[in-house]
Parts: C-alpha cells; sequence; structure tokens
C-alpha cells in the first residue's frame, strides 16, 4: 500500500460510496462520478479531498476508486502465543490517522495490547489506546479500525479496544521511525 500521496491523481467515484468526514467522524454518502483526489492510501483506507471537504473511503469501498481490496491476513496452524500476539500487532500497525501518515501504534496511540488464548484454541484481545487530541471526532473510527483489523485474523474470538485518555497523548510517544517521518528529528 502506498503512502502520503503527493500528486495531482483526480478518480471519479464509479460508484455511490460510504465515507466518514474528517476530522469530524460524520458519515456522509459521495455520489457516483464525484471528483476526488487520492490523499492518503495507507492500511487499505483511503483519504481523498473532494470539493465538499476531506473524507476516509474504507477499504471495503476501495472498488469505489478503481482498487483492489488487500487480501486477508493468515497465520500458520501451528503459531505460538507470542508470534500470534506480534500478529495482532502487526494488524494494530495497518491501521492510520487519517490526517497524519502514521499508524496507531507508532504514534504511539496504543497504550496496551493484553492477548489471551481461551480454552478451544481461540483468543481474546483487550487493547487500551488514546487519542493525539481529546476531542478527536475520529475517535470511533479509530476505535472501530483497530477492532476490525485485529477480529480479521484467524483464531479470534473477542476483540475490545478501550479509548483512555489518561496519560494524555504527548509527541514524546511517537516512535523514533514516526518522530523522523513527521520532521520531528
Amino acid at each position: 500500500m502506498t503512502n502520503y500521496m503527493d500528486n495531482d491523481e483526480v478518480i471519479s467515484l464509479l460508484r455511490d460510496c460510504d465515507v466518514i468526514s474528517v476530522p469530524y467522524g460524520e458519515k456522509h454518502i459521495l455520489k457516483q462520478g464525484t471528483e476526488v483526489q487520492l490523499m492518503q492510501a495507507m492500511g487499505g483506507s483511503y483519504t481523498v479531498y473532494t470539493s465538499e471537504g476531506m473524507f476516509r473511503i474504507s477499504g471495503i469501498n476501495a472498488d469505489s476508486i478503481g482498487r483492489k481490496p488487500e487480501p486477508l491476513p493468515s497465520i500458520p496452524k501451528n503459531i505460538s502465543d507470542s508470534e500470534f500476539e506480534s500478529k495482532v500487532w502487526e494488524q494494530m500497525k495497518t491501521v492510520y490517522d487519517p490526517e497524519i501518515p502514521i499508524n496507531v501504534v507508532d504514534l504511539g496511540l496504543i497504550y496496551s495490547c493484553e492477548v489471551k488464548k481461551d480454552d478451544k484454541d481461540g483468543y481474546c484481545v483487550s487493547v487500551d489506546m488514546t487519542l493525539t487530541a481529546p476531542g478527536c471526532g475520529m475517535a470511533d473510527v479509530l476505535v472501530e479500525d483497530i477492532k476490525e483489523r485485529i477480529e480479521l485474523l484467524p483464531k479470534i474470538k473477542v476483540v475490545n479496544v478501550e479509548l483512555v485518555l489518561d496519560p494524555p497523548w504527548s509527541m514524546e510517544m511517537m516512535s523514533e521511525a514516526a518522530r523522523l517521518e513527521a520532521g520531528l528529528i
């Protein structure tokens, strides 16, 4: 998947498409034929700009802009618990802030992730996450994105993503790679 797009590519929507406004998190429908400029294509979702504002198109609607959805993740049959936990973290790294081209893990938004195996060889996952700003309109969208991405893994039984605002997020929580990409180093 490509990163932040620095081009003038304009795409006409191939069909009506459910979208979410950025940064407000409100649901909208963009009509077939609406011209969109692709701003960011990361983690299977797309941030586009239109004459009406900025919107996020989820991966399930990738066909509306002529793209193919990403393939589902797979795991080996004999995966260890620690390897499975690594896969959960990999899945969370596919969730990007729609305004900042950095994944939520490297952005420092994931405070904890607990992966427990149940008695039927399934996994239950609990995640505590925060936001870059407490009033972010995309909060529910990011929580749901993380939950949906983890649920794509085979053997997942339950995913709980809890939004916490204490301690408050700060730029020091970003990984070194994220600070470098953001131009903060």
